[in-house]
């Protein structure tokens, strides 16, 4: 009897070569695409992070700190100031001054008083203030005496302020001008030119006012 052999069946043997070099294969490109993975990640953590940087805003700059110099908190409290009772002229003169008065002096903001907001001002911290009304000094040292916007002030050095009275109005006009504040002259500048809108001259001036 002839033996008949099926053509499906693989000889003993055939699928022992490619069997044997399967595993090795699959080991060499597991390793191969650990390689590739080990590379990608950090590229991509970079990647992502300087996407990151450049999407996320910039931080604001912190603000400044107060420098030594800078200026504290300044007290709006009214000032106390007296409030003498004045004649019926100098009351009438004191409201045209204070009426016309600014709402700041150089860089001082006005201030309520605590008396007689017709006849005194106050601005700033420590206070600067103004009042109208009375008798005019009589200076001995024409050396104090000083001309600022054709108005004639005389000036007395204090221990904490310089009080500038007028020499030359009908009605005296005194400002006081806290030492912190340095030179006394300069912060009567803006004042002497509504004193000259407002309160008439009047009487002999000193020889020292000329100028």
């Amino acid at each position: 009897m002839d033996e008949i052999t099926s053509s499906s069946e693989s000889p003993a043997g055939a699928g022992t070569s490619d069997d044997a070099g399967a595993p090795r294969r699959d080991r060499a490109n597991r390793s191969a695409a650990l390689l590739a993975t080990l590379v990608a990640v950090p590229v991509t953590v970079a990647v992502a992070g300087f996407t990151f940087a450049k999407l996320t805003p910039d931080a604001p700059a912190a603000e400044p700190g107060p420098a030594a110099t800078s200026a504290g908190p300044r007290s709006t409290a009214p000032v106390e100031m007296a409030a003498p009772r004045l004649a019926e002229r100098p009351a009438t003169v004191c409201r045209a001054l204070t009426s016309q008065l600014p709402s700041t002096v150089r860089d001082l903001a006005q201030r309520p008083v605590t008396a007689g907001p017709e006849q005194n001002a106050a601005y700033g911290d420590p206070a600067l203030t103004i009042a109208c009304g009375g008798a005019e000094p009589e200076p001995g040292d024409t050396d104090d005496i000083w001309v600022v916007n054709k108005v004639c002030w005389y000036a007395a050095e204090g221990p904490d302020a310089t009080v500038l009275t007028t020499l030359d109005r009908e009605t005296a006009v005194r400002v006081t001008v806290p030492r912190t504040y340095g030179a006394a002259l300069q912060w009567v500048s803006p004042i002497s030119d509504v004193v000259i809108a407002s309160v008439p001259s009047g009487g002999d001036a000193p020889g020292g006012c000329t100028g």
